[in-house]
């Protein structure tokens, strides 16, 4: 599909869903962290027509990070008047948290439990405006490796670009007119103090990623299975012991 028919597709996914909702939801609730996935989703969102907040939610944020995060803001409500934008510093709530789990604590723990804690903020700002949480993470990360915290970034209501592998989701943000800056940022995902990116936590890039998902030729399958295989239990249904009747 091109890339234009595309991002009416989306859009207009994103709002058949929302109008065919049994108690039909006023707004639209999403997380962006001046990525790409973020920023074309939380554009795709404003297309609808549908009240749509947008919340950057920095614990212990690099500035650069911080910074894409308010400019993607800021151009969103220039370009749309259905957005609201709002920026909740989780930093407190975090080193509270940290603190009061002193005894258990451990780094890779506490980087998905800032995922977690964004995840909790998108739910009661959702239910405070009778909203749904819209997710951000693209094909690679969803259903290729698990890339993401599972009931952190996972946790959500609806997954816009899910189906996009990260290729197309450059190409919908180039389409959108995204901020430049905020296309050609490295893709990280804000769980580190140390800023620390997604190819250097994968040892992969996503196009080498991408490439391994779609051939099982390619030079870096090996890799990208065993990223794969470390991550399924995010991306296979919960085990249920059934009970013999």
């Amino acid at each position: 599909m091109e890339v234009d028919k595309k991002i009416i597709f989306i859009k207009d996914w994103i709002l058949n869903y929302v109008n065919s909702m049994p108690k039909k939801a006023n707004s639209l609730v999403i997380g962006i962290s001046g990525g790409i996935d973020s920023s074309v989703s939380s554009t795709l969102c404003a297309m609808t027509g549908i009240k749509t907040i947008v919340l950057t939610m920095p614990i212990k944020q690099k500035v650069d990070q911080y910074d894409l995060s308010i400019k993607h803001q800021k151009w969103l409500i220039d370009k749309f008047n259905n957005v609201e934008a709002h920026t909740i510093s989780l930093d407190e709530l975090f080193n509270s948290f940290k603190s009061s789990l002193s005894k258990f604590d451990n780094d890779h723990g506490m980087a998905n439990s800032r995922a977690r804690l964004r995840m909790t903020t998108l739910y009661q700002v959702a239910s405070a405006n009778n909203g749904i949480v819209v997710g951000t993470g693209n094909k690679v990360e969803d259903f290729g490796i698990g890339f993401y915290t599972k009931y952190g970034d996972g946790g959500v209501d609806i997954s816009p670009i899910a189906d996009c592998n990260k290729s197309e989701v450059w190409e919908l943000g180039k389409e959108l007119n995204i901020l430049n800056e905020i296309i050609e940022a490295p893709p990280t995902d804000g769980l580190w103090d140390d800023g620390r990116t997604d190819e250097g936590q994968l040892g992969l890039s996503y196009k080498e990623l991408e490439e391994a998902m779609n051939n099982e030729n390619s030079l870096n399958r090996e890799k990208y299975l065993k990223i794969r295989e470390e991550n399924l239990h995010k991306m296979e249904a919960i085990p249920v012991c059934k009970i013999p009747k």
